[in-house]
């Protein structure tokens, strides 16, 4: 499955639906054509790429089921019960909910700083239910969750499920296997550096140390 399609079989169903940062408007066009979202806004901080969307929606704009909003983050777009970011870094998306608002619903696709993103959510009493790493020729985090209710408060996540994505060291995917033997594989790399500090040489061995435990712990369970 493509980037595109995987983030589409995670998004639920919603009646207000907001795609933050849309480009093509590809994840709107499936909620909308499949009937899982009642409205739906396109927002892009640029014009240019927010009409992308709007040509592929250009008959969902026409009937009012798909609000274009050319604006920074979710500047102009109304309270919704969804919304949807993804293709941004974690510090940019951190950005966005903390001078936003927090969405009942949220799927977050972060291209990297997945960790902020993770202590920003917790930190602010949000639920994650879903936090794994999938690829499509890169490898991507897909964090999805619920905004803090009455009926409970955020789940307790460990340092090292802040740091790695709780379903990643829950239930470990090929694709995360694959993304562990990568990351050694680069640290090992940056340590031949003749050139490096003592203290950054030290660090980079505490993160191949920790690559080397989940390393260790996913191909024991196998």
């Amino acid at each position: 499955m493509s980037r595109i399609d995987i983030i589409c079989s995670h998004l639920p169903e919603a009646d207000v639906f907001a795609d933050i940062g849309c480009d093509h408007g590809y994840c709107t066009q499936y909620m909308l054509k499949n009937g899982r979202c009642r409205l739906a806004y396109i927002s892009d901080i640029s014009a240019g790429s927010l009409q992308k969307a709007r040509t592929l929606l250009r008959r969902e704009v026409e009937e009012g089921r798909c609000i274009p909003v050319v604006a920074d983050g979710l500047d102009g777009v109304k309270e919704c019960d969804l919304v949807l970011i993804a293709g941004m870094g974690g510090e940019e998306i951190v950005r966005i909910l903390e001078r936003g608002y927090l969405p009942k619903k949220f799927v977050l696709q972060p291209m990297k700083n997945s960790e902020k993103v993770r202590r920003f959510l917790i930190g602010r009493g949000c639920s994650i239910t879903l936090d794994y790493t999938f690829e499509d020729g890169k490898f991507y985090d897909l964090i999805a969750g619920e905004a803090p209710s009455s009926e409970g408060g955020a789940d307790g996540y460990t340092e090292w499920e802040l740091r790695f994505g709780r379903d990643n060291l829950l239930s470990p995917s090929p694709a995360f296997l694959r993304w562990v033997k990568e990351e050694r594989r680069k640290l090992g790399e940056h340590l031949l550096s003749p050139d490096m500090g003592r203290e950054s040489r030290e660090e980079l061995r505490r993160k191949r140390y920790d690559l080397e435990v989940i390393l260790d712990a996913i191909e024991g369970d196998i």
